[in-house]
């Protein structure tokens, strides 16, 4: 039901879309006050999470080990598994960020023959991830070209490289085939695995359903409809100027694209999606693990009041005399001085 709901969500905002796209007043609202207040939530929404990820105390230093610790001249320590210093976390973060490493070494349990419970290896999960990711990023840096002027350099030859594949008109990018192969994938795995379905939320779908939403639109304008690229731009910059101008001629797909980038935009910060920004927060991550050459005091302690044992039993000795219970013998010589001094 989670799946259902979820696609039939998608296809209610790709409707109203279309439906709204065929008059003036619903174009303008699509094209100017949803994407508005779309950027407004992601950047308020986005700021306050990893605001308070970042004022969230964290009194011990939890970093995930999987090397040799830093202990003696002899002992070969593993700096990146297992970092002792800024440069060492920084090594681990960029991999973990760029590589998806902890991804990568990923294991999959499964009950094998005989009941025997097997753990393999899982590439397909890392390879689709790294896949999404790196191509969604391709696609949003291309995407620059519509909302600044000049186009920057390196935007050009992105979307050079990233078009060299010459067997459609116009030419067929990479990052867009990869993007929808990854997704799929994705949303297969989650259908076709009976321990991740169950885990599984009408989020979890909505999110992938949203994503696949936006690839199969922003494919649609460029090898199936054709939107005017001429218009588009022109209507970006000026939105990105903050004096919209709203041109009759945008297409009812690219009325649907900018309405759905608009509610992922939305969405984002009050999602899964928003772990882009706490993976940098993470304390078992961004944390040195120097613990047995640096000692770490709590900043947050305050001044406890103690009731020291012998404090105890000074109060309760009568009573514990006349319970037959024992008392500490040099506390007892310190009493028995004391009462002789007085």
């Amino acid at each position: 039901m989670n799946v259902l709901y979820s696609l039939i969500a998608v296809i209610v905002l790709v409707l109203v879309g279309v439906v709204a796209g065929r008059g003036d007043g619903g174009r303008a609202f699509i094209a100017v006050a949803i994407p508005y207040t779309a950027l407004a939530v992601f950047l308020v929404g986005f700021c306050y999470r990893v605001l308070r990820w970042a004022w969230t105390p964290v009194p011990f230093r939890i970093p995930t080990t999987c090397g040799q610790q830093k202990s003696l001249p002899w002992i070969k320590a593993n700096s990146i598994d297992n970092p002792s210093s800024g440069w060492g976390v920084v090594a681990r973060m960029g991999l973990e960020v760029l590589a998806f490493r902890s991804l990568f070494r990923n294991n999959q349990a499964r009950i094998g023959d005989k009941n025997r419970l097997v753990f393999g290896e899982n590439k397909f999960l890392w390879l689709g991830s790294i896949a999404f990711h790196w191509a969604l990023l391709i696609v949003v840096l291309r995407h620059l070209r519509l909302l600044v002027e000049p186009v920057p350099a390196f935007v050009l030859m992105l979307q050079r490289v990233d078009g060299f594949f010459q067997i459609t008109a116009p030419s067929l990018y990479a990052s867009d085939a990869i993007l929808l192969v990854a997704l799929a994938y994705l949303l297969f795995r989650r259908l076709q695995d009976p321990l991740v379905r169950y885990i599984s939320f009408f989020t979890d779908y909505f999110a992938l359903f949203l994503l696949l939403g936006v690839a199969i639109s922003g494919m649609l304008m460029r090898y199936v409809v054709r939107a005017d690229i001429t218009t588009v731009k022109q209507f970006a910059l000026s939105l990105a100027a903050f004096h919209p101008i709203v041109p009759a001629t945008l297409g009812a797909t690219f009325l649907v694209h900018l309405l759905l980038v608009s509610t992922l935009a939305a969405y984002f910060p009050f999602s899964k999606l928003v772990h882009m920004g706490g993976v940098f927060l993470s304390p078992t991550r961004n944390l040195a693990n120097n613990n047995r050459r640096v000692r770490h005091i709590n900043p947050w302690n305050y001044p406890v009041k103690t009731h020291s044992y012998a404090e105890w039993e000074e109060e309760f000795r009568d009573k514990i005399k006349a319970a037959g219970i024992p008392l500490d013998t040099s506390l007892e010589a310190d009493h028995a001085g004391k009462a002789s001094a007085d």
